[in-house]
């Protein structure tokens, strides 16, 4: 579209000075912005496009946000030696050719570049009032989302709020992450001014209270906890919000967009292309076609084979998991592949269905339980510790384990994150948790101390050793991609 976009401006220079009846720059018999965004329907789709790219980014995200910490690990396979950059972020060897950091940038961007399309035009549209602060604030929840994610991954990136028409406006000089920040901030309040509630929006969609969620998390990065605070309090308030009976039923499918979910990204079993399948990415391998029918049920399995095993739990994370804690046995099984290794394996999005690598489980970028958490933290952080101890124990009481006998700031802290870790395990929360808590460096550097000493115990079969530049430098932020850096002269 912009290309075409482009060449009409080119072809408009051109004939300037032809007459006015003479000129038709607007294709009739292809979509261009000039023609397309008319209607409603025009709108609904263009916003329901800026969430596609999300399948592909929370799909990929355990390897940035949980590999990339001391939660999970790969099962390294000697045969296998195609999954570099995988096992590089997981051995915190960073580099800026590394392929998912390519990939999460790009994609943020793909969200942005939409939204920013709709919302260069949605306000001047002639369409219904109410769809259009709707449809409005959908597109600000989602670029603020997109930059949410950018700004913590990479720190100071290119702060694109308008369409881009030629090539010069494609590369804009790195934005400070307070103003990247700043632009969060901004969209996520409007967002959640115009958005409606969960109980009037159609499922799936963003929704006031993920808005507000979005903001709080953001607050208590920026340790404005005041401020997360009171947004936090407002979607606890709301009603629309509640935890389900068990820690489970948050993640089968038949529980899709339930109460406790506050956003989640939409998948779809079928044969359209909206299915997902990242349970099949955390199986041990390899495993035989039975094995594969016996966990999942499907009518058509097939053995998997000379691949690596990625998401691995770590000896620390079963470890961090109290006796009697419910949420264990929900994520984390057990398996014994056709080699006769037992390891454990996220098993927390493994549902029956019915055809091979053709899941129906969503992926949650928000659960009311999180928010829970995030209050918590945010009336610790201000001294209101036994203020925080009652959205604690909600977590915990879910979670079958008593109510938590900390009761000072401090010791309140360290029960807050291990309780997010335990809890929102696997979530992709872990590593962004880790850096927003200032506790990135020390913890992932005594981390990867215990690989190196025992490297067997973390799924490296006997004889391989890391890299000596495995675990060296911690670094918070990734270096944005190369491939972007070749077509910029600011990176």
């Amino acid at each position: 579209m912009n290309r075409k976009l482009l060449a009409a401006g080119v072809l408009a220079l051109g004939l300037a000075s032809c007459e006015d009846k003479l000129l038709n720059l607007t294709p009739q018999t292809s979509l261009t912005t000039a023609n397309y965004f008319k209607t409603e329907a025009d709108f609904r789709a263009a916003v329901t496009a800026i969430y596609q790219p999300l399948r592909s980014l929370y799909s990929q995200g355990y390897v940035m946000g949980e590999m990339h910490s001391d939660n999970t690990r790969y099962q390294f396979n000697p045969a296998d030696r195609g999954q570099s950059d995988i096992e590089n972020m997981a051995d915190f060897i960073e580099q800026p050719s590394n392929g998912f950091i390519y990939t999460k940038y790009v994609l943020d961007y793909r969200i942005i570049s939409r939204a920013n399309q709709v919302l260069a035009l949605i306000d001047a549209a002639d369409i219904d009032a109410t769809a259009k602060r709707t449809l409005k604030g959908e597109a600000l929840f989602l670029r603020a989302l997109a930059y949410a994610e950018l700004a913590q991954y990479y720190g100071s990136v290119p702060l694109h709020l308008v369409p881009v028409t030629d090539r010069a406006q494609a590369a804009l000089p790195l934005a400070s992450t307070d103003s990247v920040y700043a632009r969060v901030i901004r969209d996520a309040r409007q967002a959640a001014a115009l958005l409606p509630g969960k109980k009037t929006q159609q499922a799936g969609r963003a929704t006031a209270g993920a808005a507000k969620t979005l903001l709080g998390n953001i607050y208590l990065v920026r340790k404005q906890y005041g401020a997360a605070e009171s947004v936090l309090r407002e979607v606890v308030s709301s009603g629309d919000y509640g935890l389900l009976a068990s820690y489970a039923a948050a993640f089968d499918p038949a529980n899709k967009n339930s109460s406790e979910s506050v956003f989640e990204v939409q998948y779809q079993a079928g044969s359209d292309g909206y299915a997902s399948s990242f349970a099949y990415d955390f199986f041990p391998l390899p495993i035989s076609a039975a094995t594969v029918a016996a966990l999942t049920g499907v009518t058509n399995p097939q053995a998997i084979l000379a691949t690596e095993a990625y998401n691995v739990p770590t000896p620390d994370l079963l470890a961090a998991y109290e006796t009697g804690d419910t949420r264990k046995a929900a994520s984390i099984s057990s398996l014994t592949t056709t080699t006769g290794q037992t390891y454990p394996f996220v098993s927390k999005y493994l549902h029956p269905h019915t055809q091979f690598r053709i899941t129906n489980d969503n992926w949650p970028v928000y659960r009311y339980a999180e928010v829970l958490l995030l209050l918590a933290e945010a009336l610790n952080e201000q001294g209101k510790s036994s203020d925080a101890v009652p959205f604690l124990n909600q977590v915990r009481t879910r979670a079958g384990l008593a109510n938590t006998t900390q009761t000072g700031q401090a010791g309140l802290r360290t029960a807050i994150a291990n309780e997010r870790r335990v809890e929102l395990a696997f979530e992709n929360k872990r590593w962004l948790d880790l850096v927003r808590t200032g506790q990135a460096v020390s913890t992932i550097t005594a981390y990867g101390a215990r690989v190196k000493a025992n490297p067997t115990a973390y799924y490296l079969p006997s004889g391989i050793a890391l890299a000596p530049s495995a675990f060296t430098t911690i670094n918070l932020t990734f270096a944005l991609p190369a491939a972007e850096a070749q077509l910029s002269p600011y990176f």
